[in-house]
């Protein structure tokens, strides 16, 4: 077995929705690091410190119980007492933490000393209220007015800028002993007999603009919360993964665990559905890009998720042009916030529309939904949204009319690069400088590509066929433009993109992989894309380089610059699998398998380091990742469904399937995947160097028909 790398050591993280908590391993919060209590972007709770007579604890284990749940267990180190010194490791002191809708805190303290002991619980709680873009930035600037007021055994600390208000009321109840406050510390007169356990809680109920989030009284017996309803929903119903190698079993368990806590409320028409938020901590908010991705990744496990997603981004489609936000009418959105700074309007995120291929990828989400739930009645719902994402495309998205869609923020806060890759860094010459905007990235030509031709066959289902062949002729125009454009013969691959100049970016990325998932590759260009996509220089082992180790920019541990992302190599496998190239698919999915079998729980980080892979080394973490981070669990699910060829025609109730097992996964087995009104399981297994499959159970009406056939 590897050796086990903890990604983002040191820290504990749990939520209910977006309400998040980040806290040291030893439960503490630092106001100085990207710690805390977080509730609608804001932090609650900027520092919190447990002592025993001002003495610290000495930490034995800690750990999440769940998503929304974690365990603390200490002891105590020697304490000077006015009866003298008390001996170490006397004492087990246990906090259980509850994120649901407000916070709930139990701390249990017994007693194994053979005499009875004495001391002060020290609680020291400090509130910040920082905005939570300055947290992760660790720039905080301090704006409004804070009150504290300590009556009735009640701590409420209320922060008012103009007409933001948020606040936190803390709450020691079913205390073994009284509490008093003093000196910014809640302090409990302990006494424990021997053998004895004291015990108190304590409710941090959350306060926004009127709203009051009000946690469960628990005290550390079980209990359910709706969102864990939810997630238990969510977890009967996707499709399960049953396999001898337990590893790879393990890592789509942990990734529907994590999809199930990364879920964000839809409300249409009062029917509820729900929409993967994009990671915990700093992104439990609805996001464009992330979450269309997301749901395309997760189509074969739980087709819900793309409904919600849908419906949302629909609800906020812009729907006139504002440069502040960004926005033109028919574009879909890139982030929504609630925190103070967007409050003000210092920053445009309610919401903000600064991406350029989110509109293009929730077409292709549309259809692709359509294909596995064959639901005409979400179609209709989303027609006039569809008519109006496709003309911004043509209206706003190629603003210049030169037939390719670019990015070019208006807004002053506005985001400099508006592709996935969106750091301001990312785009660069093969020399490091940066490229400036407004660029045509290559990516996002093949994904209009696909968004035309799908929208076409949406049309055909409503019978609008003229519609539906102009589309088709927008594409192949634009498959002949983009070809002559964007392909680099001496290097037998695609260009990054092009540039303020209309010159080609000729740096040599990952984002051409993705040209194959959209199907814009020539069949006699995609072998040399396929193979220099496996070059020294982008291949590190564990999966595909961001950018070449070649290029004067690269950095294998930036955010975008030479890094490895999961969700990208899972999109280039699919690529691959779309071309019939079943190896190289396989390659990547056993590379990005190797590298979750070193980060904790098989959980996959957001993107970790390019650095080569060697027997004597192990993938390195990205300090600042997301975890969990929705497209990367994601990245499971479509790399599972690649392997296996998987492709849905609910309308026709057929599902296809052209299986090729690699080597470290010999057998395989899904149950319950859900095609429209249809769900079925199926086993797959190696025999040589041949797969096998068959169906092992149907319910309702379903063909699955052999993909090679």
């Amino acid at each position: 077995m590897p050796t086990q790398v903890t990604v983002n050591p040191g820290l504990i993280t749990i939520n209910d929705g977006s309400s998040f908590l980040v806290t040291a391993n030893d439960g503490s919060i630092d106001d100085n690091q990207a710690q805390g209590f977080f509730v609608r972007d804001t932090r609650l709770i900027s520092y919190y410190e447990i002592s025993l007579n001002r003495y610290q604890l000495v930490l034995l284990a800690s750990s999440n119980l769940d998503h929304h749940t974690a365990l603390y267990q200490f002891t105590n180190p020697q304490i000077p007492t006015v009866n003298g010194n008390f001996p170490a490791g006397s004492l087990l002191v246990t906090i259980r933490r509850d994120i649901i809708g407000g916070m709930h805190e139990d701390i249990d303290i017994t007693n194994y000393h053979s005499e009875p002991v004495e001391f002060q619980l020290m609680l020291a709680i400090r509130s910040d209220f920082a905005d939570i873009f300055e947290v992760r930035a660790k720039n905080i600037v301090t704006r409004g007015n804070t009150e504290t007021i300590w009556k009735d055994h009640v701590l409420t600390t209320k922060y008012c800028s103009g007409s933001f208000v948020r606040g936190i009321v803390t709450e020691p109840v079913c205390s073994t002993s009284g509490v008093r406050y003093a000196n910014g510390r809640l302090m409990f007169y302990v006494v424990i007999h021997p053998g004895k356990t004291w015990h108190t809680c304590i409710n941090f109920t959350a306060l926004a603009n009127g709203d009051i989030l009000v946690p469960q009284q628990t005290c550390a017996v079980s209990h359910t919360t709706n969102a864990s309803k939810v997630r238990d929903e969510f977890l009967t119903n996707a499709t399960q993964l049953q396999s001898s190698n337990a590893e790879i079993r393990g890592f789509y368990q942990q990734a529907l665990v994590d999809m199930g806590a990364l879920r964000i409320e839809v409300d249409d028409n009062s029917h509820q559905f729900w929409m993967p938020a994009a990671g915990i901590p700093w992104f439990m908010a609805v996001f464009g890009r992330d979450s269309v991705i997301t749901s395309l990744q997760t189509m074969a496990v739980y087709h819900e998720f793309a409904r919600g997603t849908l419906l949302r981004l629909a609800q906020l489609q812009a729907k006139q042009l504002d440069d502040w936000h960004d926005a033109q009418p028919g574009k879909m959105l890139h982030e929504l916030r609630r925190d103070e700074l967007t409050k003000l309007n210092q920053l445009p995120y309610n919401p903000y529309y600064g991406t350029v291929d989110t509109t293009i990828l929730w077409i292709v989400t549309l259809a692709e939904t359509y294909n596995w739930n064959a639901d005409l009645s979400m179609l209709d719902e989303c027609r006039s949204p569809l008519a109006k994402a496709l003309n911004w495309i043509d209206k706003y998205g190629d603003f210049d009319d030169d037939g390719f869609v670019e990015y070019l923020t208006l807004s002053s806060h506005g985001l400099r690069n508006q592709g996935w890759k969106d750091s301001g860094d990312s785009i660069v010459y093969p020399n490091g400088k940066l490229a400036e905007p407004p660029i045509a990235l290559c990516e996002v030509q093949g994904y209009v590509y696909d968004a035309w031709l799908k929208a076409a066959l949406i049309y055909e289902v409503w019978g609008e066929q003229e519609q539906a062949n102009k589309l088709r002729q927008k594409a192949a125009e634009l498959y002949q433009r983009f070809n002559d454009r964007f392909w680099m013969e001496d290097e037998g691959f695609y260009c990054l993109g092009l540039d303020n100049h209309k010159q080609q970016i000729k740096s040599i990325a990952s984002n051409p992989g993705q040209l194959l998932w959209s199907g814009i590759v020539p069949p006699e260009r995609a072998k040399k894309l396929a193979e220099r996509l496996f070059h020294a220089d982008m291949w590190c082992g564990w999966g595909i380089r961001t950018l070449s180790s070649q290029n004067q920019g690269y950095n294998p541990i930036s955010y975008q610059r030479g890094s490895v992302w999961p969700h990208d190599n899972s999109i280039i496998a699919a690529g691959l699998k779309r071309y019939g190239y079943h190896k190289e698919a396989n390659h990547i999915a056993e590379g990005i398998f190797a590298a979750a079998s070193y980060f904790q729980a098989g959980r996959m980080p957001e993107l970790f380091g390019g650095i080569e892979r060697r027997d004597d080394n192990f993938p390195v973490p990205y300090p600042d990742a997301n975890i969990p981070q929705a497209w990367a669990a994601g990245s499971i699910f479509l790399l599972i469904r690649s392997i296996l060829g998987l492709e849905a025609d609910a309308p026709q109730r057929k599902l296809k399937v052209q299986p090729s097992l690699p080597e470290c996964l010999p057998d395989l087995e899904l149950l319950n995947l859900s095609v429209g009104d249809a769900k079925v399981s199926l086993r797959f297994w190696r025999e040589g160097e041949q797969t096998k499959w068959e169906v092992t159970h149907t319910d309702g009406e379903l063909q699955v028909i052999d993909g090679e056939q």
